[in-house]
């Protein structure tokens, strides 16, 4: 993804503190969506099930209307890797959900994803998933102690090439990016090793890290919707995402609802929360 203007925006704690307030709603919702996400839902089921939430607490969603994508939702399935529209499909057994949504607070933006396998999982799909949301926490986590944004892209990558079984691919045509006062904002953050650095890590710095990764080769296409991005193998695939801002004390993941404390603490990181 690409920007116009190549300006990162540094947030004020006040600031970051709205985002944290938008990131606990999103967790919400996409807690409450992920449980409803059953064999015989269909996606727009599910969309009305987040938005439902976010408007239960007044926030508004970013995704509904942006470059006008009509739902406050992406659910992409399968071999659908990221911006799927919700609609009149039935979810089936053993299908690999991906939920992708945001909300703002104020102005201010969260963006997180989680994927889900309805019913039963193949167990190939199953070790995806997991891998792909461990390879997200994987960068989370080098954030803390990166002088680099480009220091994300390698830890994914070393985490994903490292695994046992086989390799996975690691999409390069979408990545992660800056997240603030627009949802989509200066800078790309990889997935995967690329020789560039990248901007220097600074606090109020505020990063959507969200790796995704597929069982077969990473071309993807874009579907007749001129939205659906989808593997061109029909290779299933795999997104999670969280938003995470770094602070003076260090680093601190809006979209979970611990801050990211669970998860971190295997590598040695502690959440430093903005306090008011």
């Amino acid at each position: 993804m690409s920007f116009r203007s190549s300006k990162i925006e540094y947030k004020t704690n006040s600031q970051i503190l709205k985002m944290r307030e938008a990131g606990l709603v999103l967790a919400e919702a996409l807690d409450t969506t992920v449980a409803a996400a059953k064999v015989g839902m269909t996606t727009k089921e599910l969309d009305e099930v987040f938005e439902s939430v976010i408007t239960k607490h007044g926030t508004t969603s970013n995704f509904k209307g942006y470059h006008g994508f009509p739902a406050t939702i992406c659910a992409s399935v399968n071999e659908e890797v990221v911006h799927g529209i919700p609609g009149d499909r039935v979810l089936e057994d053993g299908d690999v959900l991906k939920i992708d949504g945001g909300c703002i607070v104020d102005g201010w933006h969260a963006d997180s994803a989680r994927t889900v396998i309805v019913g039963t999982a193949d167990p190939e799909d199953q070790r995806l998933s997991d891998v792909t949301e461990e390879a997200m926490w994987a960068g989370i986590a080098a954030l803390a102690e990166a002088r680099f944004v480009g220091q994300i892209g390698e830890a994914i990558d070393d985490f994903v090439s490292g695994r046992e079984g086989k390799r996975l691919g690691i999409l390069e045509d979408y990545v992660g990016h800056g997240i603030g006062s627009e949802m989509h904002m200066p800078p790309d953050v990889l997935n995967y090793r690329s020789g560039h650095r990248g901007p220097r890590v600074k606090p109020g710095m505020c990063l959507a890290i969200e790796p995704m990764l597929v069982r077969g080769n990473i071309e993807t296409a874009v579907l007749e919707d001129d939205w659906t991005i989808s593997t061109t193998d029909r290779s299933r695939a795999s997104q999670w995402e969280h938003s995470v801002a770094v602070t003076m004390g260090g680093i601190w993941v809006l979209t979970a609802h611990d801050g990211g404390a669970e998860r971190l603490a295997k590598y040695g990181v502690t959440p430093s929360p903005v306090v008011p």
